[in-house]
């Protein structure tokens, strides 16, 4: 990244001009100051201690430097907001988020290494958060250190807040509600998860709040709200109640109306890496999820959300 100094910002050492302004960690300081042209003022090399003058151009070496093994392919993938610090995808199903057994070529980190590989742009993958293959929607991607180090740092603060959209078996009530209900994983599989007690030695707090957006024809419409984010959550949770999330077939059971569970991630909000600016991001849902949701919503779910945005909902 890079800086041109001002005349407020004249006199101030490049150590007091990164407190200053960025939100650098001590751990990251250390890394430019020890890379090679970690830190550059008009080309030249320069200490934490270098005193900035106005006009002076200062570069910070916080890009990656070394693409990580993962092999470019050109995948659809649609990008919903990006700058040199970071990317938001709106993942679709089907589509895993990184390489895994029996997936080394079809993931939202191949379609990643094959855009920035295109561009001539070291990439190394660094998810903030993940998803399930199955669960569409919206990824958050820091593309260097120090980005990955700060978003990291707000997601276990707890300042990065998601939204999902489920469709439910059932018509679930009330209208709004918190799961507070901890998990585990099964004693049969490594994959698998259930609600156990708090008292249980593997257990993990996890807490979910939702409200119902519309009910009908066995079927309901919510929103959710991971507090948490333990594997498998919204899926487990939601069981849990005796609604399940339609197509679940590993907490519930397939439908003969969607090909995979219906969960989308909806919402993201995050503080900005460097300018702390509150970021939302908001990807509509891919047309497997429109289609079920015509099933039994008394008007288009784009509609529906434009009704309720404008005072609706009571």
């Amino acid at each position: 990244m890079e800086f041109r100094i001002t005349r407020k910002d004249a006199g101030k050492t490049v150590r007091e001009f990164i407190t200053a302004y960025l939100p650098i960690s001590s751990k990251m300081l250390k890394y430019l100051k020890y890379r090679e042209n970690g830190i550059c003022v008009d080309g030249v090399r320069r200490t934490v201690r270098y005193r900035l003058s106005e006009g002076e151009l200062l570069f910070l070496a916080t890009e990656d430097t070394e693409s990580a093994p993962i092999l470019p392919v050109d995948l659809p993938l649609e990008i919903l907001y990006e700058d040199e610090d970071l990317v938001v995808p709106a993942k679709g199903a089907q589509m895993p988020t990184h390489p895994s057994h029996d997936h080394y070529g079809d993931t939202v980190a191949n379609a990643l290494a094959f855009r920035y590989a295109n561009m001539g742009v070291p990439f190394v993958f660094r998810p903030i958060n993940r998803l399930d293959r199955n669960t569409s929607g919206l990824l958050l991607i820091a593309r260097n250190k120090m980005a990955a180090g700060r978003l990291s740092r707000a997601m276990q603060e707890g300042v990065i807040r998601k939204s999902y959209l489920a469709v439910l078996e059932g018509e679930l009530s009330p209208d709004r509600g918190v799961i507070d209900a901890p998990l585990h994983r099964t004693a049969q599989s490594i994959i698998v998860r259930e609600v156990c007690t708090i008292d249980t030695p593997d257990a993990e707090i996890a807490k979910t709040e939702y409200r119902v957006l519309a009910r009908g024809g066995g079927f309901t419409l919510v929103q959710a709200f991971p507090i948490t984010g333990r594997t498998h959550q919204l899926r487990v949770h939601f069981a849990h109640l005796g609604h399940p999330i339609v197509g679940d077939d590993l907490y519930g059971s397939p439908s003969p109306y969607i090909a995979r569970h219906a969960l989308h991630a909806h919402t993201l909000t995050f503080p900005h890496p460097v300018t702390q600016e509150r970021m939302e991001v908001c990807a509509p849902p891919p047309e497997d999820f429109m289609l079920l949701t015509e099933r039994f919503l008394p008007c288009p779910l784009a509609d529906f959300f434009k009704e309720r945005s404008q005072g609706h909902d009571g």
